[in-house]
């Protein structure tokens, strides 16, 4: 069911992330919904198509960035890995596992970027980078994983309620 829900989810986040929050931008960077989103899925106790949505988000990014396809996917799915191994190691404060969470992917995000384009014959300074793209984006995307963590959360509850035992 909830990969049902995860394809017009993550289509109306990209359409909003793409034509909305692409121009307002800090600096260079901009906050990266689709990450978050497969992020804080990740990181709910009771979901476990946790992949899926990272394939998914993954997939979408893919077809509308001008990035290699496997950037994406890659950078998405290594996110959920890492959100998945701290679920199950930091259970007691789920917050503090999407940042760290959200701080490793999208240096992962940034740090592949920059290397898929370099194989594409497109050189930017790494350190310039940085400075005007990835702080920023960083900076926005720990401010939007608070608000995103919990309506996901909400979503999670309220597609895998809690059974009464009677």
């Amino acid at each position: 069911m909830s990969v049902i829900i995860a394809i017009p989810l993550l289509g109306a986040l990209l359409i909003l992330q793409t034509a909305v929050l692409s121009n307002v931008p800090l600096l260079q960077g901009t906050v990266d919904l689709i990450l978050l989103t497969v992020i804080a899925w990740a990181l709910q106790k009771q979901v476990h198509t946790a992949w899926q949505w990272g394939v998914i988000g993954g997939l979408m990014v893919s077809f509308v960035s001008g990035l290699p396809y496997f950037i994406p996917l890659i950078s998405y799915l290594a996110a959920v890995g890492l959100a998945l191994v701290l679920r199950k190691r930091v259970w007691q404060v789920p917050i503090l596992a999407m940042f760290v969470t959200t701080f490793a992917g999208t240096l992962l995000m940034h740090g592949l970027t920059l290397f898929g384009l370099r194989l594409e014959g497109i050189v930017i300074s790494p350190l310039k980078a940085l400075e005007t793209i990835t702080i920023p984006t960083l900076f926005l995307n720990l401010l939007a994983s608070i608000p995103v963590f919990a309506l996901l959360g909400e979503l999670a509850d309220r597609l895998y309620p809690e059974e009464l035992e009677v």
